[in-house]
């Protein structure tokens, strides 16, 4: 029994063997001793025994028998060799009794080369086994900035606190995660019965998952898991069964392949327009293929309430035009003050039970929560308002707002006769950054020494506007839209005075009326074109001037020369004839972002992390803003890679 098996375990290995050899790469199994040969190793730690996964063994302590296999640890050597029957042997005895001997073995980077005990570990391979136990040192490199040593010493954290080493993520920032959707601290340490409940979840989640894997999902057990777990909870996840897991999986498996493949995001700049037969006669040609307007119930989630929030407000009149432009053949609700996961979840159960089937969050925060009721309730359709998110169960909508920020930056410099402009910023947010510096290059455009003074209204100490008149600034760039309760004239571009007397001189409008109505349209003309994309990349829908939903609404006492010129830039960037972020333009540390004739990207627009050389001001640590701006700038804030220039110094 054990020689015929034998026999399928060389052909396994020879198939590697041959494999690795065509692509050029090394056959064996590597030698941990040569790995080590060019790093310091600071400690060695005794770990005892313990039970590793066995695929994270990976190769062998020294060069010893490390020819007798192939680099997946199936042998090479013949079957009549003395190796051959020593495995064989091995195998019987695991069929008859179990392998209970433990094997030595070295961890270094969360992989173990084995120092004795790999035919027990070819064995166990072969037939597919979860783990094998083993004696293990663990020898620790030196700290480093190198992406793997930091993501190693955050296992490391990770360990101290939950003695399990078969967690391995393969991003960083991932084992914080995983504490945050468990409810832990990072430095509470587990109980035992915790660790053994863990273990006992994480184990029925992997062998699930791993016989549910096809070859093009490129995702390791624990980043599914941490996905899992962050969808459905930690505590559902260790209770589950396994055919459980297995249903849950299936609900989530587009998200998974989306966060395999590198959680891409198509931006859909345009609206698509369709000279088409109307909704009655598709419906009657091509049934299922398209709805009318009052088969929809949208129903709209609110963070705040309208009163407060000047977001929440510029929606709720989104909404209210929305019911208006279809003559009252829709019919809307909304939800407000809807602020915690729970409370979103709470709305859509209600939503649903009215009988909405169409459900818009408009916050970034309520991204993940509007996924979870997505998961729960397949059929509705959830579209949610940020951008650089990236999920297959519902689509995002943002608006372009630098385009009308950069018309406002020139008509600010149009209008002043100083150098200083104020802008004043809530939090340092996907969308944010490219609202800044198309405002600085628009005022740099008309004059060239301008000078953008930034403050931030979100930090916990903050008295923007009195610091821009301790500077003498006199316009000033605030928000876009004032809520109900806030009465003040100090929004959109406006001029004050030093006797306190304000002009109001242009505003950057937002019609999200018009946004809706371009997407309850394309629910009604059918969404097939898009189902192409579930599971490959996120659908955002991120439209501009072009698209009729931007507009800047100017004052009607600005000078006719300069309502032309802002006329003619509003014209060029709706027909595509200017293009605000393209040649070379100059960061604040001198370098050049961007070349001669081309034009970012609308990823590099999106994820800005830095600001133009004519602005004054900086990004501040997140810890300086308020606790409700922290959550919202952890949650979708600029992040610290991201902050970086390209090209090169002037």
């Amino acid at each position: 029994m054990g020689l015929y098996d034998y026999s399928g375990a060389l052909r396994q290995g020879r198939k590697r063997y041959q494999e690795a050899i065509s692509k050029g790469q090394y056959p064996y199994l590597p030698v941990l001793d040569d790995i080590l040969s060019n790093t310091e190793i600071v400690s060695e730690v005794n770990l005892g025994i313990i039970d590793i996964p066995l695929d994270r063994v990976v190769g062998t302590k020294t060069q010893g028998r490390t020819q007798a296999f192939a680099s997946n640890f199936m042998p090479l050597l013949g079957e009549r060799s003395e190796f051959g029957a020593k495995w064989g042997y091995l195998y019987d005895h695991q069929i008859e009794e179990g392998i209970h001997d433990p094997i030595i073995a070295y961890e270094f980077m969360n992989r173990y080369y084995v120092q004795e005990g790999n035919k027990r570990v070819s064995v166990l391979k072969y037939l597919h086994a979860y783990s094998i136990s083993a004696s293990v040192i663990r020898l620790i490199p030196k700290r480093s900035d190198n992406y793997d040593t930091k993501l190693y010493y955050e296992f490391l954290d990770f360990y101290q606190v939950s003695f399990n080493c078969d967690v391995w993520f393969s991003r960083t920032g991932s084992y914080k995660r995983l504490l945050e959707a468990m409810g832990k601290g990072p430095q509470e340490i587990w109980t035992e019965d915790e660790r053994q409940y863990f273990k006992a979840a994480y184990d029925r989640f992997s062998k699930v998952f791993y016989n549910l894997r096809t070859e093009e999902m490129e995702l390791t057990a624990s980043d599914a898991f941490l996905k899992y777990v962050e969808f459905f909870s930690y505590e559902v996840a260790r209770d589950r069964t396994g055919d459980q897991m297995k249903r849950d999986l299936t609900r989530i498996w587009d998200e998974l392949l989306l966060t395999s493949r590198g959680s891409e995001i198509a931006l859909v700049e345009k609206p698509e327009v369709k000279e088409s037969a109307s909704p009655k006669l598709l419906n009657w040609l091509l049934p299922g293929t398209a709805i009318e307007p009052e088969m929809l119930k949208p129903a709209f989630l609110y963070p705040k309430g309208k009163e407060v929030s000047s977001w929440v407000y510029a929606h709720e009149l989104g909404r209210m035009y929305l019911e208006q432009r279809f003559h009252g053949k829709m019919h809307t609700r909304a939800f407000e003050d809807v602020g915690t996961e729970e409370d979103v979840l709470r709305a859509v159960d209600q939503a649903v039970e009215e009988g909405c089937n169409v459900i818009f969050t408009v916050a970034p925060q309520m991204a993940s929560t509007s996924v979870k009721a997505a998961i729960k309730y397949p059929k509705l359709r959830i579209f949610n308002c940020s951008v650089n998110m990236s999920y297959s169960s519902i689509r995002t909508y943002y608006a372009r707002m630098y385009e009308s920020k950069f018309l406002m930056g020139a008509l600010a410099a149009a209008m002043s006769e100083r150098e200083k402009l104020g802008y004043i910023a809530d939090y340092p947010i996907y969308g944010m950054m490219s609202n800044i510096n198309a405002f600085a290059m628009g005022a740099k455009m008309i004059n060239p020494r301008a000078k953008i003074y930034l403050k931030w209204s979100g930090l916990k100490e903050h008295h923007c506007r009195q610091e821009l008149e301790q500077e003498g600034i006199t316009h000033i760039s605030g928000e876009d839209l004032i809520a109900p309760i806030k009465a003040s004239r100090e929004y959109g571009l406006y001029c004050k005075a030093p006797d306190g007397m304000v002009e109001n001189l242009a505003t950057s409008l937002t019609n999200w009326g018009k946004f809706y109505e371009q997407i309850v349209n394309q629910i009604c003309r059918g969404e097939q074109e898009d189902k192409s994309l579930k599971g490959k990349k996120a659908i955002n829908y991120w439209w501009g001037m072009s698209a009729d939903v931007i507009d800047v609404i100017c004052s009607k006492d600005l000078p006719s020369s300069t309502q032309k010129l802002i006329d003619f830039l509003k014209w060029s960037i709706c027909c595509g004839s200017f293009r605000t972020f393209e040649g070379k333009i100059y960061a604040q540390n001198g370098l050049i972002v961007g070349d001669e004739g081309r034009c970012l990207t609308p990823e590099e627009i999106i994820r800005m992390g830095w600001l133009c050389d004519n602005v004054v001001g900086q990004i501040p640590d997140t810890e300086l803003f308020k606790p409700e701006a922290q959550a919202m700038i952890r949650f979708n804030g600029v992040k610290a890679e991201e902050t970086g220039t390209k090209g090169e110094k002037r």
